[in-house]
């Protein structure tokens, strides 16, 4: 027997039917963001609510109430109740009947599997996964879970609600593949199956940071991010995408800039995305030219020093990009000898000996 049940409200309540015959299944009213609600049904009036058993199941995939094998303890009205679990707010569908037919009794027969996961299921890394498996049949089928390749399940998977519900916590690649779901009475057996596979939102594992540099040098940062399928990289600066060029190159994610100069500075970033969605880094290039100056830096204007000891100079003017430095004694170049010599450091040094 179909009896349907239509259903207005605020909430935008779409229709809402309940099917009995041996086994018995009843939809609730649809309602947007279902990852947010919770389902229920109440018996006959508040507060008894259904309690599921190996008989009875409430799917909180789609809210459908299902028992197996109807019973006379059954007969009632059922009212459905969907929760906003992030509002609290609760929304009632009209009462609906559940009465046993007069024209006999069904019979045994095999079971039938009314609720089972998809044939694919995308699942996130981390996230938990939860497959729903039940079946109306007579007697009351029995339902057991498998994975496909023998493998035995790791001790996170829980089995819940009378095994119509399998938990997976904390989803990781190793999880993935094919799984059953048996539903088995003495008249035969159904098995539903279904594949889950995995996927990683892009996760940053190299960051891009600040940096000041010199014109003329070149510059590389490095920007790298986990996922599943790999990300892809592009870049941006200063919010719009990088114009390649012979001296400014991507490659695996990595940017590099040759001969730079004062336009380059800018605000960069790099977006690492795939399907599932995407991450960025942003850091800013500085990139400055100046003539020499000593004023950070400046040289000793009088040093003094034992005859045959060894003394230092240190020239270290700042510049960008790097100045060229060399040496003048009164008016002659210093020229490297055996008691003269021109260290390359950050600047420039002349260690020598006085005779």
């Amino acid at each position: 027997m179909l009896i349907n049940c239509f259903h207005h409200s605020r909430e935008g309540m779409q229709n809402h039917f309940i099917s009995f015959s041996s086994g018995t299944t009843a939809k609730p009213p649809s309602m947007p963001l279902k990852e947010e609600l919770s389902y229920a049904w109440i018996f006959n009036e508040y507060p008894s609510f259904v309690e599921e058993d190996s008989r009875r199941f409430v799917s909180q995939e789609t809210g459908h109430l299902y028992i197996a094998k109807v019973e006379p303890s059954d007969v009632g009205n059922y009212t459905c109740v969907v929760t906003n679990m992030v509002t609290h707010a609760r929304v009632l569908g009209s009462p609906t009947p559940l009465m046993l037919r007069s024209d006999g009794v069904m019979g045994e027969y095999e079971p039938k599997i009314e609720v089972q996961f998809p044939e694919t299921l995308p699942a996130a890394k981390g996230s938990t996964v939860k497959l729903e498996c039940f079946a109306l049949g007579n007697p009351v089928p029995q339902i057991n879970w498998r994975r496909s390749d023998g493998m035995p399940f790791p001790s996170k998977i829980k089995l819940r609600k009378f095994n119509g519900l399998l938990e997976i916590p904390t989803f990781q690649q190793e999880d993935a593949g094919s799984y059953e779901c048996i539903a088995e009475n003495s008249r035969g057996k159904n098995v539903a199956r279904g594949r889950l596979t995995y996927y990683a939102k892009p996760h940053l594992v190299q960051l891009i940071k600040d940096v000041e540099m010199a014109v003329e040098e070149s510059l590389y940062w490095e920007c790298r991010a986990s996922g599943k399928p790999k990300p892809s990289y592009r870049w941006l600066k200063n919010g719009d995408a990088l114009v390649l060029e012979e001296r400014i190159q991507i490659e695996n994610g990595a940017l590099t800039i040759s001969n730079l100069n004062v336009t380059d500075s800018g605000m960069f970033q790099c977006i690492a995305e795939n399907k599932h969605g995407l991450v960025y880094s942003s850091a800013e290039l500085k990139v400055v030219a100046s003539a020499p100056d000593f004023s950070k830096n400046p040289m000793k204007k009088l040093v003094q020093a034992q005859v045959g000891s060894l003394v230092s100079l240190d020239c270290k003017p700042r510049a960008s990009p790097r100045a060229l430095s060399f040496w003048k004694k009164g008016d002659t170049v210093v020229q490297e000898q055996e008691r003269y010599s021109l260290v390359h450091t950050s600047g420039r040094r002349l260690p020598f000996h006085i005779p």
